[in-house]
């Protein structure tokens, strides 16, 4: 698992049957990095979120037949920019 802060949406007009309907995320890690993942919690554009991986993330999501290797798996509610990594 890792914090990642949402930084906003990603809108896909066409995209492989795999991935379903279900809502995209763009993250930033602590160290800058980007990256995508489906998110089912509803998380919105500033909040930190902890992330799982791998198989993981395709059960977090509720379908392990989905077609990813990352998902928010829940929202932070207290999470401050001083303790991030």
């Amino acid at each position: 698992m890792d914090i990642m802060r949402v930084t906003g949406a990603l809108v896909c007009t066409r995209r492989v049957p795999g991935l379903g309907t279900t809502d995209l995320r763009l993250l930033r890690d602590g160290a800058g990095g980007l990256a995508v993942a489906t998110d089912t919690v509803g998380a919105s554009p500033g909040s930190w979120v902890f992330t799982v991986s791998g198989s993981a993330a395709r059960y977090a999501v509720g379908d392990p037949k989905l077609q990813t290797d990352l998902a928010v798996g829940g929202i932070i509610d207290d999470w401050t920019d001083d303790d991030a990594p």
